[in-house]
């Protein structure tokens, strides 16, 4: 790399090109919500300027597709149906606007008169309305995003092109770049969770939509637009007539190929689209060229990680079988995908030898190939590449126990690895390339070179995970059956230490080959062993990390070790009687989750890498350890702003102990979709990370419930894929962004707001007598956790009404169900509180006004904090508190009700106060007009759902449906659905 020379280039866009305008015939019909609805030519929907302006063409698609909503449930279920959709609606945007009581009565009695099948087809309306608004939605981020391209605008924050020239202003050289990529590690990780709300075929059903709809932004005959017309409303149609919801639970082999889907329609051509994008950014900011000429490639840093078919916390249905199953499935996926690619280019590829040279290494490939047709003996690229189809159909039957191969071949070797591949691929690259056929490896080929460094044999790691407890248990019987301790379980933790330090340096195993160990401990064991023939069979990329949830000791840590040993997956160090240093095949990753987890995770780490012997282990993992981080259990434990905040310092302590050691530390975001679970917009928190934490190195949860709304369209899955490099790159790169003027200050401020807030939450949650059955009561999580929504419980215990705890539910439903009511609770709970406390402590008004001051001044010049509020900021804005009254109806218990709700209301009154003193902003969103609008655009039809939600509660928990109870337990499944639709980051 050189120095930077292209600070001037602003983009590659091209000048837009003129349209003409549709066609007279396309000009109005009226939409679903009576409004006239216009279907202009491209030259409109590409509008720039006002806010409105910019938002036409998305009013244009939602009200046309609310037309055709619209027409399907006239045709469908009859206009009186249609209408009573209308009216519900209509009086729910009355509620919403001015709080008005009469409407809430009429919402009352109108709900309440609706049969069992009316109500089930307003609520499925309602539902599709906003699956519907959310593909409109995303076409018009695809739309802007051209817009800006055709009119050569400056690149857009987030963007790989924007992060290379801020790193060039900075000045740093081509050189500190080139170190950057060397180093980088960044790995999206695929979760399956329990709030994963959508079918498969509804996606399929969806993305065919989105296509549709996004061929109407091209210039279109009379003829063609009202082919897409028609299409659309097929499509629709279809929507309408396929079930919703599943009639039985996801067994984790559905959910293995739900997650695959994601593989074939984004991440196989996106992911290498990426490379090719960031590589033509880079030789265009920072002038770099390989020997011929072309953009020098980048190594594989970016790849895919999993948690499907290894997530064994809080999941029985996770098994041996399933890991086996999970990696077969992988390598199924990843292999068709390079049999079709190569299939392709054996058509693309038709050079004839009595036109133009190849060289040497091309004709000895060709050579090798089973193919021998007379037909092709002058096609040596085409004879090469039906080699490598050969060997790839060869290596499929044998990974995979599949006859993938579409098309016959002579029989061949099957490749012993993804590099041998990537060897021959490389060949046709070279030779194309030196006999003036550069052009034609531009597109297909080296996609298809790229996908193989990042996807290999495996397409994804899959981690392996299981919570602390299991552990101990399964360790605990081996001993005892071995006669080594009786009591592992009794032991202090300095004894745990000891003997199992002492263990991992002996030779001879725990396991008795004969003895019959106890269900789960043979469950225990016989992942590890399936981990160690999974990564013989398709390469040691397939598995890679072990994660252990609730790690509260080292001995949590050691405990793994030694199972890893016990399946021949540790190497002994010296003092063992093994040659080398000692190492693990699998690095073992502690999960840090609640506050006083995340309080010791220094002092545990501290321990680990003090260890005798540990150095060698490190040293096998090229000086490198991961620790995860658990956002979702952190919130629940402390609530939100005491969860930022303990992360935040986990993570600064962490990095401060690391280059103590001299070692190289990796941190694990488990984020999840909602603020409470440390979501938000992956760009802002990534660069709002504590400064030196990033270092390069990121892997992050994408959780279950999001990943269709990130990655179901493939060009909003590269956009988000896009933000995750830039932010990393910025976020290592310019580092002294997160260092403002007066840090120590702020932190200061921090500690006194967390201390404040966590006091508040906690007083709340786990304090508040009755607030156990407030919750059970006005939210529909028992009804969520009925809904068969992922392979995995809702909770880790039965929850019983005798026994059932707040402790015991699982983070992730806790959150989905205060988003189901409109409360969202644990995005902001405590923060008003907090902020009052700390100005009230100041005493008098003048040293009050200098603490304001100073929450101004966190929120102007620290990127943490600005999160933060950004972040809670669209919380509130999807919050309601009159909607949420409705729910707090339900709670039967009028003092506790009053009690709870009233407590809620006014912390929430409260934080919208203090946040606007803090902000300068009285209006939510005022800083992000767009998702301001776009929130503001779903309540009409997200309102009606929660309205109806209520009803059917109501309904089902009084025992009076009767005969009806299936469907009327069918109905609130539905509204589930339909508001994480409308919510879109809820789960």
């Amino acid at each position: 790399m050189t120095q930077p020379a292209a600070r001037r280039a602003s983009s590659r866009a091209t000048p837009a090109r003129k349209t003409p305008p549709a066609p007279a015939s396309q000009a109005t019909a009226p939409s679903a919500n009576g409004a006239a609805g216009t279907a202009l030519g491209p030259t409109s929907r590409r509008s720039s300027g006002s806010a409105a302006a910019k938002d036409q063409p998305l009013k244009e698609d939602i009200r046309f597709l609310g037309r055709l909503l619209g027409d399907v449930l006239r045709e469908q279920e009859g206009a009186a149906a249609f209408e009573t959709v209308e009216t519900i609606r209509q009086t729910a945007v009355r509620f919403r606007r001015d709080g008005d009581k009469q409407a809430e009565q009429e919402l009352d009695r109108l709900l309440k008169t609706l049969s069992r099948d009316q109500t089930t087809s307003v609520v499925r309306a309602f539902s599709y309305f906003s699956h519907l608004a959310n593909i409109a939605e995303d076409q018009h981020h695809n739309r802007r995003r051209r817009v800006h391209a055709l009119a050569s605008s400056p690149p857009q924050p987030g963007s790989l092109l924007r992060a290379l020239l801020s790193v060039a202003d900075e000045g740093l050289s081509g050189e500190a770049l080139q170190r950057f990529f060397d180093a980088a590690l960044i790995v999206p990780v695929l979760t399956a969770h329990p709030t994963e709300v959508q079918r498969k075929s509804i996606l399929d059903a969806q993305r065919e939509i989105a296509r549709l709809l996004a061929e109407r932004d091209a210039p279109l005959t009379a003829r063609e637009r009202e082919r897409n017309t028609a299409l659309l409303r097929a499509h629709v149609t279809k929507l309408w007539q396929t079930r919703m919801l599943r009639t039985t639970r996801l067994m984790v082999s559905d959910e293995i190929e739900n997650a695959l889907s994601y593989y074939q329609t984004t991440f196989l051509r996106e992911i290498p689209a990426l490379y090719r994008e960031l590589e033509e950014d880079v030789a265009t900011v920072f002038p770099r060229r390989g020997a011929r000429g072309e953009p020098a490639p980048l190594p594989a840093f970016f790849q895919m990680g999993s948690w499907i078919g290894g997530d064994r916390d809080g999941n029985p249905f996770v098994t041996a079988q399933t890991l086996r199953h999970a990696a077969q499935r992988q390598a199924s996926v990843i292999l068709t995908w390079y049999l079709d690619e190569i299939h392709a280019l054996g058509a693309e590829l038709s050079m004839s030898t009595s036109l133009v040279d190849v060289s040497a290494e091309l004709l000895a490939l060709a050579e090798r190939s089973p193919d021998h047709s007379e037909h092709r003996a002058d096609e040596p690229y085409r004879r090469a590449l039906i080699g490598v189809y050969a060997r790839l159909a060869a290596t499929c039957r044998e990974l995979t126990g599949e006859d993938a191969g579409r098309h016959a071949v002579g029989p061949a070797p099957a490749y012993t690895s993804a590099e041998d591949l990537r060897t021959d691929i490389q060949v046709v690259i070279d030779s194309l390339a030196a006999h003036h056929g550069e052009a034609l490896t531009d597109a297909r080929l080296t996609s298809l070179a790229r996908a193989i460094d990042v996807f290999g044999f495996h397409l994804a790691s899959i981690d392996l995970r299981q919570v602390s407890d299991g552990h101990e248990a399964t360790v605990a019987e081996l001993l005892k059956v071995a006669g080594v301790e009786g009591a592992y379980a009794a032991l202090s933790e300095a004894d745990k230490r000891t003997l199992l330090l002492r263990e991992l340096q002996q030779p001879r195993l725990l396991t008795l080959p004969f003895h019959a160990y106890s269900e789960t401990t043979a469950s225990e064991l016989d992942i590890f062993r399936a981990a160690r023939e999974v990564r013989a069979r398709y390469g040691n990329r397939i598995v890679r990390n072990y994660i252990i949830s609730h790690t509260e000791t080292l001995s949590d840590l050691l405990e793994v070790m030694l199972l890893q040993k016990e399946a021949g997956m540790f190497r002994h160090g010296h003092n063992g009687g093994g040659g080398g240093g000692a190492g693990l095949h699998v690095m073992v990753i502690p999960l840090f989750e609640t506050i006083e987890d995340l309080r010791n995770a220094p002092q545990i780490m501290g321990d680990l890498l003090a260890l005798p012997g540990f150095d060698a282990v490190l040293a096998a993992q090229g000086n490198e350890q991961e620790v995860m981080l658990g956002y979702s259990d952190s919130n629940k434990d402390g609530g939100f702003l005491t969860s930022n905040w303990e992360l935040y310092k986990a993570e600064l302590a962490l990095v401060e102990l690391f280059e103590r050691k001299g070692a190289h530390l990796r941190l694990f975001h488990g984020r999840g979709g909602t603020v409470g679970r440390g979501g938000g917009p992956t760009y802002q928190a990534i660069l709002s990370q504590p400064p030196g934490t990033v270092n390069g190195q990121i892997r992050l949860t994408e959780q279950g419930e999001i990943i269709s709304s990130k990655f179901a369209n493939p060009e909003i899955g590269r956009r988000n894929l896009e933000t995750i490099v830039a932010a990393t790159l910025e976020a290592t790169m310019l580092p002294t962004r997160n260092r403002p003027k007066g840090l120590e200050e702020f932190e200061a401020a921090m500690q006194a707001l967390s201390d404040h807030a966590f006091a508040a939450y906690r007083h709340l949650v786990y304090e508040t007598p009755g607030f156990k059955d407030y919750f059970f009561a006005t939210t529909p999580i028992t009804e969520i956790a009925d809904l068969n929504l992922g392979s995995r419980p809702a909770s880790r215990k039965l929850m019983d009404k005798k026994h059932r705890r707040i402790e015991d539910l699982r983070a992730i439903p806790w959150g989905f169900s205060w988003g189901q009511c409109r409360l969202l609770l644990p995005g902001w709970f405590g923060f008003g509180s907090a902020v009052q406390r700390w100005l009230d402590e100041a005493g008098n008004a003048k040293a009050k006004a200098a603490r304001l001051a100073t929450l101004k001044r966190m929120h102007k010049q620290w990127p943490f904090f600005a999160n933060l509020l950004s972040n809670m900021d669209m919380v509130l804005s999807k919050a309601d508190l009159n909607v949420a009254s409705r729910y707090a109806q339900l709670c039967d218990d009028r003092k506790l009700r009053n009690a709870v709700f009233s407590r809620i209301s006014a912390e929430f009154t409260l934080t919208e106060q203090v946040l606007a003193a803090i902000t300068g902003q009285s209006e939510r969103l005022a800083d992000n007009p767009l998702l301001a609008r776009s929130i503001k655009n779903r309540f009409p039809y997200l309102d009606p759902l929660n309205h109806l939600q209520v009803e059917l509660l109501k309904r089902f928990r009084s025992g009076k449906a009767g005969s009806d109870d299936a469907r009327v337990r069918r109905g609130i499944h539905l509204s589930i659905n339909g508001i994480a639709a409308g919510l879109r980051n809820s789960g």
